[in-house]
């Protein structure tokens, strides 16, 4: 099989008009990280103190994955004439831009090398027309107090319980991968991170000389989303968080080579040791057809951008990822990195908590449940490059608006593993009991996520709640009394505290009592989530003997 790929290789530098003149990107895999000159045993070497904490923290082990690639490897490729973009240590390999000769060496003369593949030819095609990144919107009619026109985004997510807290994200670090942030430094919502120091680290993985706030406006409209803050305007749903603002995206052409510039941030995220990673974008089709995907390809294993995005989840970190928006298009599903078994699939809702149309619909190819959890991305605030707070559409927007809420959720629960963290969001999901291709677990109350983690440090807030309980331990019986007519459909779920569904009535309420026997529960702490449409508060209730 090696020696028809090797026949097949060198007939396509020798006769392929594409390649025969000008130099061409390809992955080179190697076959082992033998005589390494690093050691599990001294992580800190190639990794930073923050990384090698988060790690410990979440008992993961630093394994040979994470050890970097072979120098001497390395530099025999280099010198056959290759220049190395970066190298992977999760994949063990490099990106070399190289012409037909140095190529041709590396397979015949090097031994180490265990595949190699063309990810962007020398002269690549025009991007197609297809939006990936997400459309205008529509104006949100909602109160501009404090949240402005993105108090819905946070809302829907009960995010302001946090706020009101003061968890805004504070000692968290946030990865957005994107296609460039185009005059981020400039932006009035933004500016508040740079007076307090608090970008981490800028890397460009597309083109390292160029300036990626000269680069795709889109970045800078998912980092508003999570960072934003202009009161009364634009409130992000972590603006108190750090953020590493990475490039990956060539916006200008799709071919595989952005899957390994993902891989190579996410890398980076990691080195620098990142909580979250965000990223607002996605593939399945290129500008070459031969790289296409198929929707089996989505089985959330095989794409290369879903391995590493696995594996930076392996390694205790929250990947989120839009889900697309190829919800009206011939292909319809979730698209790579979103299928990833460890990922976390956004998709979008609207203000109403509908489903938006145009968000990529699951299950992933081999069945699993696909997106994982829904927030707002149509209408979404942002904050454009022209300075002003818009709404946008897309599940480029939904994504971030759900990591930011994680960051939250997290810094609040800082003990808590990545993985117990994702499997209590998709808990707290408003469809939890029933998730489905379009929304998967639903949108998250991150407030009860919080009480199932951390029950006895929730303060009550009774100026916040509509319902009062009564009697509060009970016996047998519980009384809801709601503060006003509601006069609408109003969910009653009950939790225990690890966040199994005990009972759950659904009734179209008005101003009258409730009243709800639970004598059969086994003595112990609750909590009772009280949900409509567009309204979700949580209480603890105590089953006495």
């Amino acid at each position: 099989m090696r020696y028809l790929a090797i026949l097949y290789i060198l007939w396509y530098f020798l006769f392929s008009p594409e390649t025969a003149a000008g130099q061409s990107v390809f992955w080179v895999g190697f076959t082992d990280k033998a005589e390494s000159s690093f050691s599990t045993a001294h992580p800190l070497e190639f990794l930073s103190e923050r990384s090698v904490e988060r790690r410990i923290r979440q008992n993961i082990a630093v394994t040979e994955e994470d050890l970097p690639v072979n120098n001497e490897y390395a530099d025999q490729i280099r010198q056959s004439g290759a220049t190395i973009l970066y190298a992977l240590r999760w994949m063990n390999g490099v990106v070399v831009k190289a012409g037909n000769d140095s190529l041709q060496k590396v397979w015949e003369d090097f031994p180490f090398v265990r595949e190699i593949e063309m990810v962007r030819p020398h002269s690549p095609e025009t991007k197609s027309a297809r939006n990936k990144f997400g459309h205008p919107g529509g104006v949100i009619p909602m109160d501009t107090s404090y949240y402005g026109l993105s108090a819905h985004q946070v809302g829907q997510l009960n995010g302001h319980y946090f706020h009101s807290q003061g968890m805004e994200g504070q000692g968290m670090l946030i990865a957005v991968l994107d296609a460039g942030f185009y005059k981020a430094n400039l932006m009035p919502a933004l500016s508040h991170l740079y007076v307090s120091g608090r970008i981490a680290g800028i890397r460009d993985f597309v083109n390292p000389g160029s300036d990626v706030y000269l680069e795709h406006e889109h970045g800078t409209m998912v980092l508003s989303t999570m960072a934003g803050l202009i009161p009364g305007q634009l409130v992000g749903t972590a603006p108190a968080a750090s953020y590493l603002m990475i490039r990956t995206e060539d916006a200008s052409s799709e071919y595989r080579i952005e899957e390994f510039n993902w891989i190579a941030g996410a890398e980076y995220a990691d080195s620098i040791g990142a909580d979250i990673i965000n990223s607002s974008l996605g593939y399945s089709d290129f500008d070459d057809p031969s790289m296409n995907y198929r929707y089996s390809d989505m089985d959330g294993m095989t794409t290369r951008v879903t391995r590493g995005a696995n594996m930076a989840a392996d390694r205790g970190i929250l990947v989120f990822s839009s889900a697309g928006n190829e919800g009206l298009t011939e292909w319809k599903h979730i698209v790579a990195p979103a299928d990833g078994t460890e990922v976390i699939a956004v998709g979008a809702v609207d203000s109403e908590r509908k489903y938006a149309t145009f968000s990529s619909m699951g299950p992933g190819a081999g069945g699993l449940v696909k997106p994982d959890l829904a927030a707002m991305g149509r209408g979404t605030a942002v904050q454009s490059s022209f300075g002003s707070v818009v709404p946008r559409s897309g599940t480029s927007f939904a994504s971030p608006v759900m990591a930011g809420m994680a960051a939250c959720l997290w810094q609040a629960n800082p003990d808590v593993p990545a993985a117990e963290i994702r499997r209590i969001m998709q808990i707290a999901g408003h469809q939890h009991n029933k998730p489905d291709h379009l929304l998967g677990y639903g949108i998250p109350d991150m407030h009860l996520a919080h009480m199932i983690l951390n029950q006895f440090n929730v303060p009550d807030d009774p100026a916040a709640n509509s319902w009062t309980l009564f009697p509060n331990p009970f016996s047998d019986r519980i009384t809801l009394i709601p503060e006003t007519a509601i006069n609408r459909k109003t969910d009653f779920e009950v939790f225990t505290l690890s966040g199994q569904l005990m009972e759950r009535f659904s009734e179209y309420t008005g101003s009258y009592t409730r009243t709800f026997r639970l004598a059969h529960l086994t003595p112990g702490v609750y909590l009772i989530r009280i949900s409509t449409e567009n309204t979700s508060e949580v209480h603890k209730l105590v089953k006495s003997q």
